[in-house]
């Protein structure tokens, strides 16, 4: 497929000729400072902008810049926002090619700077580039930083006929900079966070990524080379924030997000502890799409969906504090084999501080508790259920 690579001008990442620049506005806009202040409180402003300015002498390339910038801060936050942080890629070889990763969305900002993180501790040949909603880019700076950080962007709020040229632009991107940048892609398997934790692929997803390329949909879905990634948290730090808007649309159901609740969840998703976090990858669906190439588009896409959710729910790692979760919501200590009685008092004394922390005028408790083990129960629940369909099917 040939690319007018001006075609992608409104939403691709810099180029590497515009990495200079583009780093120098960000040094001098105000409210990035501002934002430096609180990643490094200790430190003196002269300093601060000091080190950071002697980080960016030589940045070339978008690489370069999540290597001086992005990699040392997502590994400082990591160290202080989790105890650990593992990824299993057995399933695919680094070297060989590029990949789609369509993962599960637990956090705004972080799914795919964490992965970033792991693919270059594992010595992968690039990072990927990230595909954001630009309802997230508040601010100019925000703008600035994730076209850097290897962003593009997805358009979101607009008509249906917007929305078909948007998603026509974008799946001819993802194409290109998959076939010709020789770039890893993250997507989310959905719009938005699960906000009960129970993840399934969309189907519009996979559409949007067959409109472009060569060939049948199997063969521009396999152009992609899509690979389903599992993350899985031990602790979400957004969890109390999603309970609460259960809450608020249960009260109100033309209660909606504001960009401030949108800032929050970024803010709180970033800074709040997570315990262990784990990153799972299936194998490439190219393995088996063809298996689906007979079937009518709708059933296709339908089944495709359910394969990557299968793979995604298999991959996920379980803590103590989901199988606590699944026994608080049964009433029966089925799965205690799998926590202690001292993991099981520290998994509520948790949740209840979660609970704590929501500032609703009539807060409903029991509500709220519910929503918060569900969040923590579903996992298991799909896990088991994916294994019991899979063995099924031997």
């Amino acid at each position: 497929m040939i690319y007018d690579v001006k075609e992608f001008e409104q939403i691709r990442p810099y180029n590497n000729n515009e990495v200079k620049q583009a780093v120098n506005e960000l040094l001098n806009d105000r409210q990035f400072n501002r934002v430096l202040k609180n990643v490094f409180p200790w430190m003196p402003r002269i300093a601060r902008n000091g080190m950071i300015r002697a980080a960016f002498i030589g940045v070339s390339s978008t690489q370069k810049f999540q290597e001086r910038l992005m990699y040392p801060l997502m590994k400082m936050l990591l160290r202080k926002c989790s105890t650990g942080h593992t990824f299993r890629h057995d399933t695919i070889l680094p070297g060989r090619q590029r990949y789609t990763f369509v993962s599960n969305h637990r956090d705004i900002v972080l799914d795919s700077a964490i992965l970033d993180v792991m693919l270059f501790d594992d010595k992968f040949p690039t990072t990927c580039e990230i595909a954001i909603g630009d309802n997230l880019l508040i601010y100019p700076w925000i703008r600035t930083l994730v076209r850097l950080n290897k962003a593009f962007t997805v358009r979101r709020g607009i008509s249906a006929r917007e929305l078909l040229r948007s998603s026509h632009l974008m799946s001819k991107y993802m194409h290109y900079a998959i076939e010709e940048k020789k770039e890893n892609i993250w997507i989310a398997q959905r719009e938005g966070r699960a906000k009960d934790s129970s993840d399934h692929t969309q189907e519009s997803v996979l559409k949007m990524l067959a409109l472009e390329g060569d060939g049948t949909p199997i063969d521009r879905l396999a152009t992609l080379n899509i690979v389903p990634l599992t993350i899985s948290y031990e602790y979400d730090p957004c969890d109390y924030l999603k309970a609460k808007e259960f809450q608020q649309k249960r009260d109100n159901p033309d209660w909606k997000k504001s960009k401030q609740d949108d800032l929050d969840n970024m803010k709180t998703g970033i800074k709040g502890q997570k315990g262990h976090i784990h990153y799972q990858t299936a194998p490439c669906i190219n393995q088996w799409l063809a298996d689906y190439a007979g079937l009518p588009a709708p059933e296709m896409y339908k089944a495709i969906a359910h394969r990557m959710d299968l793979e995604i729910h298999k991959g996920y790692r379980l803590f103590p504090g989901n199988f606590v979760a699944l026994d608080m919501l049964s009433g029966q200590p089925e799965n205690a084999t799998h926590y202690t009685h001292q993991e099981k008092k520290n998994f509520l004394d948790y949740i209840q501080s979660r609970i704590d922390l929501i500032d609703l005028p009539d807060k409903d408790v029991p509500f709220l508790r519910k929503q918060l083990f569900t969040m923590y129960a579903n996992p298991v629940l799909n896990q088991r259920a994916a294994q019991a369909e899979c063995d099924e099917k031997k």
